[in-house]
């Protein structure tokens, strides 16, 4: 009997022990729309987003307090027996505090049947917003990037080389943009700043793949100098920064949570570090994290990349 009784209790924890393996390659992305956060999390078996209630009310409305706002709706959906209640499912999301709540979702199919219902100016930009978003090419890219950690496209020995950020680059914007991979053959600037001249390129490209790793302080000193080079036409800073991420894995089983860097901290960070690179040095430090194999951890910070780069004006990123 006690070993029928300890085999069934291994079996449970087993049982548990996949369920919770399966949670943690459960996709959760978090969209930015007028600088406020929307939170999502994938669904497998529908192959679709499930979107927080409470965070489109928030954007929506840019109420003080948008649970209040959303209990307020929801009641009223209830009461005048709408079926879209019946669309709404809770689902455990981050919270600003680092834990996970239950929270109210729609799934993205719901949503337009949603926003309408909430009263503001706001409503027929949101959706606009959020019916192309994922049809632009970051939008499109965004999608490929997620599934970055699962491709092993990078072998260990390439981290850090000049190979590795074509191969990150060519991953993401294959069959988006023709020169996807490709080093550019023409000068690009940003602003009143001009990046690495074509000339000098592929020379500087080379000293840069030399520069050591072996420390925090010189890990980020390839990357601003990278960043400077800005080997590629378009894309640059999203594909450099997951090439980051793979060094400080490499070297010192660290990643960037990026969800802990705020955007214009970082990008003035990044313009001021061709001439002092102590700031970035300080905000990237701050960020990092052991948690180098949390899915949620690089999914959140493919979403920070991709905001970094709305609307980001004469940032060096």
């Amino acid at each position: 009997m006690e070993t029928r009784i300890r085999v069934s209790f291994d079996q449970t924890l087993e049982c548990m022990d996949k369920q919770e393996e399966s949670k943690s390659r459960t996709k959760v992305s978090i969209r930015f729309y007028n600088d406020r956060e929307v939170r999502a999390v994938w669904d497998e078996e529908k192959n679709k987003w499930w979107f927080s209630a409470v965070d489109i009310v928030a954007a929506i409305t840019e109420s003080p307090n948008p649970r209040k706002y959303w209990s307020v709706l929801k009641t009223r959906l209830k009461k005048a027996d709408i079926e879209l209640t019946t669309k709404c499912s809770q689902l455990k999301l981050m919270a600003a505090d680092g834990k996970k709540y239950a929270t109210d979702c729609f799934l993205q199919d719901d949503i337009a049947d949603l926003v309408k219902l909430i009263p503001s100016k706001m409503t027929t930009d949101f959706l606009d917003w959020f019916t192309y978003s994922d049809n632009t090419i970051d939008g499109r890219s965004r999608k490929k990037a997620y599934t970055f950690l699962e491709s092993n496209l990078v072998a260990d020995k390439d981290v850090g080389t000049v190979k590795a950020l074509q191969q990150i680059h060519s991953y993401i914007f294959g069959g988006l943009y023709d020169f996807a991979g490709e080093i550019r053959t023409k000068n690009i600037s940003k602003g009143n700043f001009t990046f690495c001249m074509v000339d000098y390129l592929e020379q500087n490209l080379k000293k840069i793949e030399q520069m050591p790793e072996n420390t925090f302080d010189k890990i980020v000193d390839k990357y601003v100098e990278m960043n400077v080079a800005h080997p590629f036409m378009e894309g640059n800073g999203r594909s450099t920064r997951i090439w980051l991420d793979l060094i400080f894995k490499k070297r010192l089983g660290k990643c960037v949570d990026w969800s802990k860097i705020a955007k214009n901290e970082y990008l003035n960070a990044m313009i001021e570090s061709p001439v002092d690179s102590s700031k970035i040095r300080v905000l990237l430090k701050q960020a990092l994290t052991d948690k180098i194999d949390d899915r949620e951890i690089f999914i959140k910070g493919i979403d920070y990349s991709y905001y970094y780069e709305e609307h980001s004006g004469d940032s060096l990123s």
